[in-house]
Parts: C-alpha cells; sequence; structure tokens
C-alpha cells in the first residue's frame, strides 16, 4: 500500500465512490448509541470467543491453548530512530533488500541506484511489502520466501522517482527514457527466494538455486475464470484477452494450503495515463481512478500499452488476485478472475464447513468495500486445484446496526454479485455479462448497496474460531459517521472484526464489532472522545493507521501500521510507524517493534515452528530522511527483516 504520508495521483484517500451508499460510520454511530460498545471492555467474552464453532474446517493452525499469557514479550516505546528497534530478548537482522542479486549472471548492488533495467530484471525489487515462507518439506531451516515489490516510491510534485535512480531521480525525470521505464517495470513484481539457515544459524539465500525467480510487470500471465477472452479484457497485443503481460503494485498477499502464493494488485491506477493532453476517461475508468491525463509513474510515455486511449482495456487486466506457483519455475502465474478487480490489499484465506475455499479480501481506497469469494468444490488434499479459484460466488459486505448477540454491535450481510441471480444486477445494463460484473466490481458494489468503508486493508481469519478481522486504517475525506466507521475525519482507523453465522465462512450472513479504535490519549485526554482511541487504547500503546494484519498460529494479531510519523499535532508522541501484537479475548495491545524512519512495516510470515518471524520494511527515507539499513551516507532499501528470540523459543510468548 502507498504510504499516506505522501500524497500522490488518486490516492487511496481520495474517494472514487461516488454512489449513495451507506456509509459505515453511520452505522457505526447508530450502534454505539445504542450500546457504548467502544467504552464497555472486552467485547466479545473469552468464553464466547474460544468456543465459536471450533474453527473452520480444515483451516486451523498449530498451536495448543496454554495457561500461559498470550503475550509474553515486554512492550517498547515509540521510536524516532532510524534504526529497528524490537522487545527485549528479540533480535532483528537484514535479509534480500532491494537490489541483491538474485538470478543467475547477477551482478551485485553498486549502492548508488545506477543499475540499469536488465541489471534489475536479475536483482531482488523495490519496496517489499507482502510476503510469505513456504517450507522445503515441512522444514523450519529452509524454505521459499515469496514476496511483492509494490511499487517505486515518486515524489508527486516533482515527478521525479526518489530512490530508483540513488540521488539522480530529477535527472532522470527530465531525460526520460524507455531504460527508465523498464527499469521501473523490473523493479516491480515478486521475488522468490530459496533461503536455508547456516551452520551459525543465520538466514542465507541459496544462490543458484532452481527456484530463484523473478516476476516483474513484464512475466507472462493467464487470464483465468469467468472474465478470460471477454472483449473488455482483449487488446491489440493480446486480441484473446487470455494473455495478460506483468504484475504491478502488488500489496499484500495470500497463500492456499496448496502451496501457492496469492499476489495481490492494488494501485494499478497509477500507471495508467494519457499523452493526448486531454481527459478521455469513460465511467468505469473514472471510478477506479486511472489518471486523466499523465500517469504517475510515467510509464506511458514509452510503453505505449499504459495510454489508456491507445489501449482501453488494458487496464481492465490488472487488479486482480494472481497465484503464482512457487515450486515451479516454470509456471505462468493466474489471474483469477472469479475473485473480482478492484484495489486488492490482500487475501484471507478460509474453508467452510464443507470444505470450501473463501478469500477474503479489502479494496483499499477510501469510501470503498470489503469482499469475500466461495468457491463452488471443495478442497481435496492431494486433489486437483487449478479450478478451486475459478468457480464460485463473489460477495460485498453491507454492515448494519441490527440487534447482534452477546457484545457485537450490528449485524451484517453478504450481498451475491452474480448478474443472473441478483435481480438488480440482471437489471442493470451496464452490465452485460458476468465478466463485466467481475471487470467492474466495485461498480457492481455500488449497485447493490454495498456499505462504504474507512479504506479497508488487510483481512486476516482466526486459527481456532473462524473470526475474521479487517484494518480500516483511516479516512481523511469522511464527513459522515455509521456504525462500523465512528468518526468522521478518521484520522487514526480501526480493526473490525465479523463473526459469519453458524460459524460457517459459507454464511451469507454475519455479526460484527469494532475490536480496537486506535487514537491518541496523550492528545485527545478526554475518554468520552472518540479521538482518544477505544479503552485498550493508551498512552503506551498509542498508533494511528493499522494496515497490515496477521494471526499467528496460538492465535495472538499482529498489527502494522502505515500511517503519520510526523510525531507531532494529532501523532505527537506517536513515533515512527510500528508492529504491535494483540491479545484478541483481552483485547491487550503491546508495542513490539517500531521500523527506522520514513517507512512502513509490512508483510508478516512464520516459520512452521513459528521460532522465526520474517516482516518487510517498505519505502524508508521516501520524504529523503533514512539511510536504513546499511547506515553512513548510503541510500535507504526497502529490506526483509528476520525477528528472532534469542532463547529460540516461539515469537510472542
Amino acid at each position: 500500500m502507498m504510504n499516506s504520508q505522501t500524497a500522490v495521483l488518486d490516492s487511496e484517500d481520495l474517494p472514487t465512490n461516488l454512489s449513495d451508499n451507506p456509509e459505515f460510520q453511520t452505522v457505526v454511530d447508530s450502534a454505539v448509541s445504542r450500546r457504548g460498545f467502544l467504552r464497555s471492555g472486552t467485547g466479545l467474552t473469552a468464553a464466547m470467543f474460544l468456543g465459536l464453532g471450533g474453527g473452520l474446517a480444515g483451516c486451523a493452525t498449530s498451536g495448543s491453548h496454554t495457561s500461559q499469557p498470550l503475550l509474553g514479550f515486554k512492550p517498547i516505546a515509540i521510536s524516532t530512530a532510524d534504526t529497528v528497534q524490537v522487545a527485549p530478548g528479540y533480535s532483528a537482522k537484514v535479509l534480500a533488500p532491494w537490489g541483491t542479486p538474485l538470478v543467475d549472471g547477477a551482478a551485485n548492488f553498486k549502492g548508488d541506484g545506477s543499475e540499469d533495467a536488465a541489471a534489475q530484471a536479475l536483482q531482488v525489487g523495490d519496496n517489499h511489502d507482502g510476503i510469505h515462507f513456504f517450507a522445503l518439506d515441512g522444514k523450519s531451516h529452509e524454505g521459499l520466501l515469496v514476496m511483492n515489490h509494490e511499487y517505486c516510491t515518486v515524489n508527486e510534485k516533482t515527478g521525479a522517482y526518489t530512490w530508483l535512480f540513488g540521488r539522480k531521480g530529477a535527472e532522470a525525470q527530465k531525460k526520460w527514457s524507455k531504460d527508465h521505464v523498464h527499469k521501473s517495470m523490473n523493479a516491480h513484481g515478486v521475488s522468490v527466494i530459496h533461503i536455508q539457515k547456516n551452520a551459525k544459524g543465520q538466514w542465507d539465500i541459496v544462490k543458484g538455486s532452481v527456484y530463484n525467480r523473478r516476476i516483474t510487470a513484464f512475466s507472462a500471465m493467464e487470464m483465468t475464470g469467468p472474465a478470460a477472452g471477454d472483449a473488455l479484457l482483449q487488446t491489440k497485443g493480446d486480441p484473446s484477452g487470455r494473455r495478460a503481460q506483468g504484475t504491478f503494485n502488488n500489496c499484500g498477499n495470500g497463500f492456499t494450503p496448496w502451496g501457492t502464493y496469492l499476489a495481490c494488485e492494488e494501485n494499478f491506477n497509477n500507471y495508467f495515463g494519457t499523452g493526448a493532453g486531454e481527459d478521455r476517461r469513460n465511467a468505469a475508468q473514472k471510478r477506479y481512478g486511472i489518471s486523466a491525463k499523465a500517469s504517475l509513474f510515467q510509464w506511458e510515455k514509452h510503453e505505449a500499452r499504459f495510454d489508456y486511449v491507445q489501449e482501453p482495456h488494458e487496464a481492465n487486466r490488472f487488479g486482480w488476485i494472481v497465484e503464482i506457483d512457487p515450486f515451479n519455475p516454470g509456471s505462468i502465474p493466474q489471474k483469477r478472475t472469479a475473485l473480482g478487480r478492484f484495489k486488492h490489499e490482500n487475501a484471507a484465506f478460509a474453508l467452510t464447513k464443507d470444505g470450501r475455499p473463501v478469500v477474503y479480501m479489502g479494496d483499499d481506497q477510501a469510501n470503498d468495500y470489503i469482499y469475500k469469494f466461495v468457491s463452488k468444490h471443495p478442497y481435496v488434499p492431494g486433489g486437483k486445484t487449478s479450478h478451486l479459484l475459478d468457480e464460485g460466488d463473489l460477495y460485498v459486505a453491507r454492515f448494519d446496526a441490527g440487534k447482534a448477540s452477546g457484545d457485537f454491535a450490528g449485524t451484517g450481510q453478504w450481498l451475491l454479485l452474480d448478474k443472473q441471480r441478483n435481480g438488480k444486477l440482471q437489471a442493470d445494463a451496464q452490465f452485460a455479462n458476468q465478466a463485466a460484473v467481475l471487470v467492474h466490481a466495485r461498480m457492481a458494489g455500488d449497485v447493490v448497496g454495498a456499505t462504504k468503508m474507512d479504506r479497508p486493508e488487510w483481512v486476516t481469519v482466526h486459527p481456532r474460531t473462524g473470526e475474521v478481522y479487517v484494518t480500516l486504517t483511516n479516512n481523511t475525506s469522511r464527513t459522515v459517521a455509521d456504525a462500523a466507521n465512528p468518526r468522521p475525519k478518521n484520522v487514526y482507523g480501526q480493526i473490525v472484526r465479523w463473526r459469519e453465522a453458524g460459524g460457517d465462512a459459507a454464511a451469507t450472513q454475519f455479526e460484527w464489532d469494532v475490536f480496537v479504535l486506535a487514537g491518541n490519549p496523550a492528545v485527545h485526554t478526554d475518554r468520552k472522545n472518540l479521538m482518544s482511541g477505544s479503552a485498550n487504547i493508551t498512552a503506551d500503546n498509542t498508533f494511528n493507521s493499522p494496515d497490515g494484519l496477521a494471526f499467528d498460529a496460538e492465535g495472538r494479531l499482529w498489527i502494522q501500521t502505515d500511517g503519520k510519523y510526523s510525531n507531532k499535532g494529532d501523532y505527537a508522541g506517536q513515533g515512527n510507524n510500528q508492529m504491535l501484537c494483540a491479545d484478541p479475548v483481552t483485547k491487550e495491545i503491546r508495542r513490539f517493534l517500531v521500523g527506522p524512519k520514513e517507512c512502513e512495516v509490512t508483510g508478516i510470515t512464520f516459520t512452521p515452528d513459528h521460532t522465526t518471524m520474517f516482516i518487510n520494511i517498505q519505502h524508508p527515507g521516501e520524504e529523503g530522511d533514512s539511510h536504513w539499513p546499511d547506515g553512513g551516507t548510503s541510500i535507504p532499501r526497502s529490506a526483509t527483516v528476520v525477528i528472532t528470540k534469542d532463547d529460540g523459543g516461539v515469537i510472542g510468548s
């Protein structure tokens, strides 16, 4: 996700949703007035929480209940230093920063960003984001680390790339060439990195491994599912509408039990513009935020397919979930159109009670929606899986203030996005067929009445209960509140959770509440003021803009932030972006890690034994003030951070 600290063309903070659909904040207000749940303690009781249906069939991870406190580490203070700070008793080491040689023939990083496009194609990409560790043969000391490279940092005011060309970004912008464009395209995408522990217990990249692989904005992709081949996906370069080229702006991620990686295309709109000199966008292109004239990343100046006037359907081939098989280096990534097209933040996997895959997804734009896909077919271990994400039903969420059970705040409904089975879509001529519904999923959500949310980011599923959590990172453009988005001008964000009816991920009804309302009680000292946050926010754990979100096997909820690091005004005392950990039963939250200057903390994965955690530090020094991780006067680089407990124990215990 692009950092909300820096303004970009059509950033996630600028709504493109002009529909009259309900605002989540209005729903929250109604629920708050009825129940006062933000002040009422733990919300869902421990007995209820741990007894919800025993989890999702086949989806619960390892880990046993213990009488020990779930949060076993000492919290740390905020930091504004240009280093990674981690809880006492833990160590953090850097792995695979941008420019690390990966593929055979790759050159070492020169340190000044002077590599050309060909060199970048063989090196680890820029701005690390979503990440997952795939163990080899179940091992915790060797596996494939797969990660997204979301974007290259660009100064929106000048149009200059901040670090991709070293300190010569402004010079490159003035002499913009095809090689500049191609280097940027090669810095995007995905890396598959074979890693293992060495004799000293440290993680190394396995050089020369057949698994090591770069997937970029040039790589061959296959369009699959109901929209594949439709006229909306056909271009001059691909009249079949089935062979796309490349993936980019991959934000968060997901993974499947059959061993594949799900890369999530998010802010694809910022790569499409036109040299026509005037706004020629159609309604759908405006709804998806395509740049009216020049794009932020300037690719259209040397790659005609990114000019929406010359190739009006090319943008339709982005904004999808991309399934990648990391164990087969020759495999072609699949863009799964059944999961809908929007600004995908991540993909959270679950199983229904009868074993069918479910994928929860958020559309990271102010006032946009939350979705889920329910497969038509059950997952059978060892069986065929290629069709599981191509056939099924796509839903969008509506949050209501209806009466809920226990301490939950409201009810909700999943609205089916199906041309033939939803009367509103069937009657709407703007959707010629189901392919149009999927390509224009946002517009379909507008029609059926989905709830506008405060920038839905990462979604995660509790490994035992099946409860689903989502970060709503912020929405400074909000003017009206609702039940699940309780503050206008929501500068701090919140985490909302829901449980499906009957504990079944296939259900079309759910109950929801607000798990935490981020805030700053050190600045807003009146605890009745929602700007101070919910009751589980204190002066010691204050944060803003929750973004990355994931459960570990024992049910700890890890929260990562991508927000304002000014450390003044509303954000005084909140320091650099950070990672916290929460107990979902008690709602206690502790700060575990703080990142270097001007970074985002993102991406999270563990080895099977949970003794190693991998996270990513993205865009350090995005405004020019960082030298992390190399120090001195070096240019900053995104990198993976490997976290271990000094006694060799489980992370977080």
